[in-house]
């Protein structure tokens, strides 16, 4: 019996460890078009320059 609890959650684990990696990536990709976005849509300063429109 203690086996086949084992297995059943090591089966539980993989697959919410599979979830959150996708989950993941998802997240990483909305990300990435945020920030290449950013660099299409950012201003100009005050000397006519395209400055960076994020602050660090």
């Amino acid at each position: 019996m203690v086996p086949l609890l084992l297995v059943l959650l090591l089966a539980l684990l993989l697959f919410g460890a599979g979830f959150a990696l996708k989950a993941l990536w998802w997240v990483a990709i909305v990300v990435l078009v945020v920030w290449l976005l950013g660099f299409v849509a950012r201003g100009t300063s005050a000397s006519g320059s395209r400055g960076r429109w994020y602050r660090w």
